[in-house]
């Protein structure tokens, strides 16, 4: 049954708690187009299952791999075919998932025949020009079907296998192109010689090259150049998927916000993942932070202090960051994320609108907002804009602000289909 809206249950008590958050949705697809770049059968543990997840998991078997899961277990088998796709074209949809639809237009560069690649209303608006240019320059045909440089998008590949080359990219709008561009490159002839410029999520593209590294790809970087050598192959086995550290990220703001611990199981220093960086952030906003193995715990003493900090590196956690900086008790200034009005929502001006909503002072800039602590806040209905990270985000203020809503809470599911259970269940 489909609810329109939720109310929030505070919690008047400190924390303590231990969550296990699903896995990452970033390491998931990216690990799922590894296994099927390499030759044989590869299985995926604790991968998570979701809708982003749902739509490459789909897309990929439209491209003709082999995959079974296991949602009970966690665990999804490819067998994969060792650089080809089976299908000679295919048309591809996405839906909402940007992730799918970024790494799939480079993707494809590996089979031959027309793929054509559409979303959602709002991935149509959600630009991809940039990739597709670089795509252009290495030689291959892309091209936004409608001409605006947003999907749908079509790449034609001919008999002749893609050779890849020297290039570069403006990332400021999106970590993902690059991304995108790096894991098959190291099967194209002539590798990949990738000059990045622009302000962006640098530690989503050191994931991918850590990644690449564990399945045996060979890469070096010298300043903004990353170098990928051709003729490489990537190696099946296990794959392990860690926990979102996005998903923990709210649940040790809770802790931050309203006090006490709460313990994050499986993820640690060494993570892959640049959003662990949140962690630090809270550190400075006066909560303590301390890593153990396989195990981070976040006490807080609900006192928060305010920030100024460029969230370039970790744009999933402005909405997290947004939520509970009215608690603080001097301003936070949020920077650098002006891409951040072009993911599931223009998440810029969906934070001010609704943190005014609760009557918060905001004043919004072109890269980020600065963010009043408030004298006096009411609670209201959130607008979420089929927005999982807004929904998310405002749900840990409910945990603060009696009375608050979350309308359409099921858009949660394209990343944490089970958060608002996880959440209720947290003491």
């Amino acid at each position: 049954m489909t609810v329109d809206e939720i109310e929030i249950a505070p919690i008047t008590h400190p924390l303590d708690a231990t969550v296990t958050p699903p896995g990452s949705k970033s390491i998931t697809n990216r690990a799922l187009l590894l296994a099927a770049m390499a030759a044989g059968r590869s299985t995926i543990e604790g991968a998570l299952f979701s809708d982003d997840t749902h739509q490459m998991v789909a897309a990929l078997r439209q491209l003709g791999f082999q995959i079974a899961d296991d949602q009970a277990r966690g665990e999804i088998t490819i067998v994969g075919t060792g650089g080809t796709i089976p299908a000679a074209g295919a048309n591809l949809s996405i839906g909402g998932a940007g992730t799918a639809m970024r790494f799939l237009a480079a993707f494809v560069t590996l089979g031959h025949g027309r793929f054509r690649i559409d979303g959602n209303d709002r991935m149509r608006e959600r630009p991809i020009g940039e990739l597709l240019d670089t795509l252009n320059a290495l030689g291959a045909h892309a091209a936004s079907e409608r001409g605006n440089r947003c999907p749908p998008v079509v790449i034609d590949r001919g008999p002749e296998a893609f050779a890849g080359g020297s290039a570069s990219i403006d990332a400021s709008t999106s970590s993902q192109f690059v991304s995108a561009l790096l894991m098959p490159a190291p099967l194209w002839r002539n590798g990949l010689t990738l000059s990045v410029k622009g302000e962006t999520a640098r530690p989503f593209i050191e994931m991918t090259l850590r990644l690449m590294k564990r399945r045996g790809i060979a890469t070096r970087t010298d300043g903004e150049t990353i170098v990928v050598p051709g003729g490489q192959s990537y190696a099946s086995g296990s794959f392990v998927i860690e926990p979102d550290a996005s998903a923990a990220s709210y649940f040790v703001a809770a802790a931050a916000l309203i006090g006490g611990t709460v313990r994050i199981h499986g993820l640690d220093a060494d993570s892959v993942q640049g959003d662990i960086g949140f962690m630090h952030l809270l550190a400075k906003m006066g909560a303590q932070v301390r890593f153990g193995r396989g195990e981070i715990a976040v006490t807080g003493r609900g006192q928060l202090t305010g920030v100024d900090v460029a969230m370039n590196a970790m744009p999933d956690l402005v909405p997290t960051l947004a939520a509970i900086a009215p608690f603080a008790s001097s301003p936070t200034r949020i920077r650098g994320v002006a891409f951040i009005r072009h993911h599931e929502s223009d998440r810029l001006r969906a934070l001010a609108t609704e943190l005014a909503r609760l009557g918060v002072m905001v004043h919004e800039f072109d890269d980020g907002l600065m963010i009043e602590p408030a004298r006096a806040l009411h609670p209201a209905a959130i607008d979420t804009y089929d927005d999982h990270r807004i929904a998310m985000a405002f749900a840990i203020a409910g945990l603060k602000l009696r009375g608050l809503r979350i309308r359409n809470p099921g858009c949660v599911a394209k990343t944490y289909p089970n958060f608002f259970e996880d959440l209720a269940a947290l003491r």
